[in-house]
Formats: structure tokens, sequence, C-alpha cells
């Protein structure tokens, strides 16, 4: 049988361990998605420009988006502010993912503004992949603020 404390560290360690994959995943897609848009700027520019949505802020959202994403991957990097990354991934899916259910009711034309790999999904996959993302970052959120409320924040993330 398992000590009480040693089981409750063990608990921990796992959440701990989940929480950084999680982190980690977001990290991971934020930066590809930012830096596939911004290598092909011109482009993703002219398609959010084409979206009935965002024709006239086109310009703005073409630069705030991947800031936002590279914004929160560094979040997401250091412990301290983790929870608050988690948070803005959690947020910045529901707004992506709400992007794609309007577009797709209420718009005749969907113009796909997603850099890389993504821009070959449907939109039915892609909100799917949205959708997993954003119950990851709810499950980050439960577990880095369990974490948080324990006192087991870490100084740096255990996946650097």
């Amino acid at each position: 049988m398992i000590p009480p404390l040693l089981h409750r560290k063990k608990i921990s360690m796992r959440k701990a361990i989940i929480t950084d994959i999680i982190a980690a995943l977001f990290i991971f897609l934020f930066v590809y998605a930012a830096i596939s848009k911004l290598i092909d700027y011109q482009k993703f520019r002219v398609q959010l420009g084409q979206s009935p949505l965002l024709t006239a802020i086109a310009g703005w959202v073409a630069w705030i988006i991947p800031s936002m994403e590279i914004l929160i991957s560094l979040l997401l990097i250091t412990a301290r502010f983790r929870l608050i990354g988690l948070y803005a991934s959690f947020t910045l899916m529901v707004m992506f993912s709400a992007y794609i259910v309007a577009i797709t009711k209420f718009s005749e034309f969907i113009p796909c503004s997603c850099g890389g790999v993504l821009q070959n999904m449907s939109w039915n996959q892609h909100l799917v992949f949205n959708t997993v993302f954003t119950l990851l970052g709810l499950i980050g959120i439960f577990l880095q603020a369990d974490q948080n409320i324990k006192g087991n924040l870490r100084a740096t993330p255990s996946f650097l």
C-alpha cells in the first residue's frame, strides 16, 4: 500500500506532466500557426480581407492574431504565467471555433486564412480540431489551477 503523502505527490506529478504536455501542444500549435501566417503574410492578409466578417479590420487582424499566438506561447513557457496562458489559449480557441461556426452558417463564400497543414482541413475537420484543443485548454486550466492552489507552482516548466 502506498502511503497517502506519497500517493498525493504521484497524483500531483501526473497532473504537472499532463499540464506540461498540454502547454507544449499549444506552444507548438501557436508558434507553428504564427510562423506560417507571417511567412506568407500577404496571402494571409488577402484571405482575411475576403472574409465577410473581417473585411473592414483584416489589416489589424492579420497582425494581431500571430502576435497573440506568440504572446500566448511565451506565457505558456513560464510556469508562473502558465494559467494565464491556458486561459488565453482556451479563449482564442473558442473565438476561432465561433468564427468557423459563424462563417459556415452565415456565409456562402468561405475563405481559409489558416496556414500550413491546417489549410488542408475541411471546415468540419477544423472545427473538430479546434474543439479538441478547446477541451485541452479547459483541462489544462483545471489542472494548473489545482497545482497553483496546492503550491506546486514550479519556477520552470519540466518540458524545457
